[in-house]
């Protein structure tokens, strides 16, 4: 006998226009209340945050989106660009408009913002240069600065497509169960090369706080940030180097997680976001619609 069990999310693709170009995206969205809009990290796609998609505590209280970003998973390259004659490289002025944009399009007034690696480093970002657009934006495995990681390695004819996934494997937690680990390196054994290195263009050139961090107003936008203890990439001491040069910010330890919280133990990680979530859920109302009734 066969059983048959369908999930509760729901895909559908999005036309997003952007610098006079259209971009066909990909995104999966369940449940309803406050929008919750997940980013994936580098050369990976919206399957990292599928363990949010189906909890039915997250989803009784949040409308959560994850999508892949242009040129990942399930969004195809633009049709109107020559895309094959170009270098890919992801530019962190394109990345703010890109999540800007879709929040829009799918009408998500004073959503949170989460992401991972290079979504974490987008948090701080989005909170500096678009402040108040989200009551709340999240960081996992986020810093002030990741430099060192642009390299021609990720994307080299004599170096196998296997050595990515290896790699995102030791940044993984020891503790993690196995099946976890295996899925989040499985996933990205099948993202694009060009793609995983390009997206370390924004992650490990451009985004740098370190002079600015400081500007962020967290009575627009809070502001938490969470890294893995066994994160080697962005650790714990990141974490807390951030949050100190942003007065207002909630540094939050993962113990026994690394670098793919979200998918290598979504237990664990259940355990250290869900406190933040409600914390968001129940905090007062965002101050922008304050002033707007005052």
């Amino acid at each position: 006998m066969t059983t048959t069990k369908f999930d509760k999310a729901v895909g559908r693709y999005v036309h997003l226009t952007i610098d006079d170009i259209e971009y066909r995206v990909y995104y999966e969205e369940s449940g309803s209340g406050i929008p919750l809009l997940l980013q994936h990290t580098a050369g990976c796609d919206g399957r990292q945050y599928r363990h949010l998609l189906e909890d039915e505590e997250i989803t009784s209280h949040f409308r959560v989106i994850t999508w892949d970003l242009p040129y990942h998973g399930r969004s195809l390259p633009p049709l109107s660009v020559r895309w094959w004659e170009q270098e890919y490289n992801l530019t962190q002025d394109f990345f703010m408009k890109f999540v800007v944009a879709l929040a829009e399009a799918l009408d998500c007034e004073d959503a949170v913002y989460m992401g991972s690696s290079m979504g974490g480093n987008l948090a701080p970002d989005l909170a500096l240069h678009y402040p108040g657009v989200f009551r709340a934006v999240i960081a996992l495995e986020a810093a002030l600065h990741s430099p060192g990681y642009y390299l021609d390695y990720w994307f080299h004819p004599e170096i196998s497509n296997d050595s990515k996934p290896a790699a995102m494997y030791a940044l993984t937690s020891p503790t993690a169960p196995e099946v976890g680990r295996r899925e989040t390196t499985w996933v990205y054994s099948q993202g694009s090369p060009p793609v995983f290195k390009g997206d370390l263009q924004y992650y490990s050139v451009e985004h740098d706080l370190r002079e600015t961090a400081k500007n962020i107003d967290t009575s627009k936008t809070a502001v938490y940030i969470l890294n893995g203890e066994y994160d080697f990439a962005t650790g714990p001491e990141e974490a807390e180097e951030l949050g100190a040069q942003i007065e207002g910010a909630k540094v939050v330890p993962m113990a026994g997680l690394g670098h793919f919280p979200m998918s290598e133990d979504a237990a664990q990680f259940f355990r250290c976001i869900k406190p933040v979530l409600w914390e968001i859920r129940d905090s007062a109302v965002p101050s922008k619609v304050l002033s707007a009734t005052q």
